[in-house]
């Protein structure tokens, strides 16, 4: 993928990148809609990545080239404000040039080149801005930690873009470890990785979601209206994540529809993260599985962030005997997560069965199949000076 972002610029620019970097996109595999209420999560990071290559330009001037268009745009990110897809270089660059590290001028030419879909809640948006967050760094000579190309990504998306984000894509594209999840507390930032020893599908449905304007934004102020009305019971909450799940029954009492069943979703999801990954520390797999179902059935009930053709998937996968299955990437489109046993001699015709069983439920309710491939939990942003 380097390879290719870095030949897509020599194509467009006639000369050599100076720099390049990639950033993974993520699967989550449970914590639905807790990033942003301040509660655990617990994604790993997918084999495709975005690539991004880098080199200077004139003063507040991006030239911009992208496999995801093909279109070649130059943009002066200082005047006004950036649309489409090039907003979020856009505001990676702004935050860049806030914190000094961005290129001298804070101008650059960028080529992109990715496998991470778009709209399929795989967080191609936080692969795109970490990508560049580390090759702009590098190319002005600067190392940022991995938590600082997080935050620089999220700021870029959160607070320019405007998209109702929590931190979870970010911190996954940027910290995640090879054969580990990544469970973060969002509130605090705590992270600590833990091991997977089961198998993970990834069933693309081609349903697509817009988040920037769409119902993410509408949940998100819901919750926040949540807290607002909770704050009576509890002056000191700040975030919904943290009201004690053994108030269940006071927040039933103090909040109305739909603002109920939003919280009761992210307060039972915030317990089902944290027992899940303590289930997975300890190798229980088809304990974990049954979580998941849970998970995917509040989403569906409670946040109503699900759709006809991610609760398909999750049914036809129980049927096929899979441990567990829920949506993963905000909803409302998008993808299933699908949980299989750690695997033995038969483990490639398991993984067979399933996904034929899913194919072919899909394909008689909706007329086609579903793309499907295995997930291996892969590792977060790497790049290099590249002259």
């Amino acid at each position: 993928m380097r390879h290719n972002a870095s030949a897509l610029f020599r194509a467009t620019f006639g000369v050599a990148p100076r720099a390049a970097a990639s950033a993974p996109g993520r699967v989550n595999l449970i914590g639905e809609h807790t990033d942003y209420n301040g509660g655990p999560v617990l994604p790993v990071a997918t084999p495709l990545r975005t690539t991004v290559a880098v080199g200077p330009a004139d003063a507040g001037v991006l030239e911009l080239i992208s496999t995801l268009d093909g279109e070649r745009a130059r943009i002066d990110w200082r005047e006004g404000r950036a649309t489409g897809w090039s907003a979020y270089l856009a505001g990676v660059m702004r935050e860049l040039d806030t914190v000094g590290a961005a290129p001298a001028g804070a101008g650059a030419r960028v080529a992109v080149a990715s496998d991470v879909p778009v709209g399929a809640g795989l967080a191609s948006s936080a692969a795109l801005t970490v990508a560049a967050a580390k090759a702009l760094s590098l190319l002005a000579s600067v190392r940022l930690s991995p938590r600082q190309l997080a935050g620089v990504a999220f700021r870029a998306e959160h607070d320019y873009v405007g998209v109702g984000c929590g931190i979870m894509d970010q911190m996954c594209a940027a910290l995640a470890r090879p054969g580990h999840a990544l469970l973060l507390e969002c509130a605090s930032l705590a992270a600590r990785h833990i091991p997977i020893r089961g198998r993970l599908l990834l069933v693309d449905t081609g349903t697509r979601h817009e988040l920037t304007a769409g119902a993410l934004n509408e949940r998100r102020a819901e919750c926040e209206a949540a807290v607002a009305r909770l704050k009576l019971d509890l002056p000191e909450l700040v975030w919904l994540a943290s009201w004690p799940a053994r108030w269940l029954p006071r927040l039933k009492r103090a909040l109305p529809e739909p603002l109920r069943s939003r919280a009761l979703h992210v307060v039972g999801e915030t317990a089902r993260t944290r027992f899940g990954a303590q289930l997975l520390a300890r190798g229980q797999v088809r304990r974990f599985g049954e979580l998941l179902y849970e998970s995917h059935e509040s989403c569906r009930r409670l946040y109503e962030c699900s759709a006809p053709e991610l609760d398909l998937v999750v049914a036809a996968a129980r049927r096929a005997g899979a441990l567990g299955a829920r949506l993963t990437g905000a909803g409302w489109g998008g993808a299933v997560l699908v949980l299989l046993g750690k695997g033995n001699g038969r483990t490639g015709r398991g993984e067979a069965k399933v996904a034929a069983r899913i194919r072919r439920a899909f394909a008689t309710a909706f007329g086609r199949e579903p793309s499907i491939t295995a997930v291996r939990p892969s590792g977060g942003a790497r790049g290099g000076r590249l002259g």
